[in-house]
């Protein structure tokens, strides 16, 4: 009985958590919510809910019956720990940041296409270190549930890039190309911001890495660092 439970539990917050991320989309949803809530509340409101709604398939995947696919290696720990610390310091030199491209941009009137930071590299950071932290468990976490569970993951951050795309492309019209093209013709160095705001967003990144690595086990009652560094 304890398996049927864990597994409805875990199909039905996985339904609930694309079913959250799929009607906002809806142009007559999000103006709504816009509209009440504020450009602004409706971001902090939405990310909000997504949180609460990502802890709830973390746990649910926990406690969902075990169904053994592969076996976790070191090598493929030590890969999983590259990914994740990729993930730390691209969402790091994002954060705060201008970017008309895509979500989580502050300040997009202030973009300078000839400074733009880790948007030379991906139009899409913060969407790029989720597919990054999503193949970073998937490598590691050889059972059903897990797999489906940050594969669909991972397969959310490409399609979302290519939705984000298209949309900023119909929002913006002539000058998302123009922008595009300006960003594109800068050197690989334009990703990096101004060296001290470079080494000091790349130090937040470790220390948080490292910080998760020891809260993991208190929120999601995992140890990853005993589990498959000190084990």
């Amino acid at each position: 009985m304890s398996a049927v439970l864990g597994a409805g539990e875990f199909i039905l917050a996985f339904m609930v958590f694309l079913l959250a991320h799929r009607i906002p989309t809806i142009p007559v949803v999000r103006s709504t919510c816009v509209a009440t809530l504020g450009p602004r509340g409706f971001t902090l409101a939405y990310s909000a809910l997504s949180l609460l709604l990502l802890a709830w398939v973390i746990g649910a995947a926990g406690r969902a019956p075990y169904v053994h696919l592969w076996d976790t290696v070191p090598a493929l720990a030590y890969f999983a720990l590259a990914l994740m610390l990729a993930a730390f310091l691209i969402a790091s030199l994002a954060l705060g940041r201008p970017n008309p491209f895509s979500f989580g941009g502050m300040n997009n009137g202030l973009f300078d296409p000839a400074r733009p930071g880790i948007v030379r590299l991906t139009r899409h950071p913060l969407l790029v270190a989720l597919a990054l932290w999503s193949l970073a468990h998937l490598v590691v976490k050889g059972n059903a549930a897990h797999v489906l569970m940050f594969g669909s993951f991972l397969a959310f951050s490409f399609l979302g890039m290519r939705m984000l795309n298209r949309r900023k492309q119909r929002q913006m019209g002539a000058r998302w190309q123009d922008l595009d093209s300006a960003v594109a013709a800068r050197p690989l160095l334009a990703c990096l911001l101004p060296l001290r705001e470079t080494v000091l967003r790349g130090c937040v990144a470790v220390a948080l890495l490292y910080l998760m690595l020891l809260l993991h086990p208190v929120l999601f009652g995992v140890d990853p660092l005993h589990a498959y560094f000190l084990g």
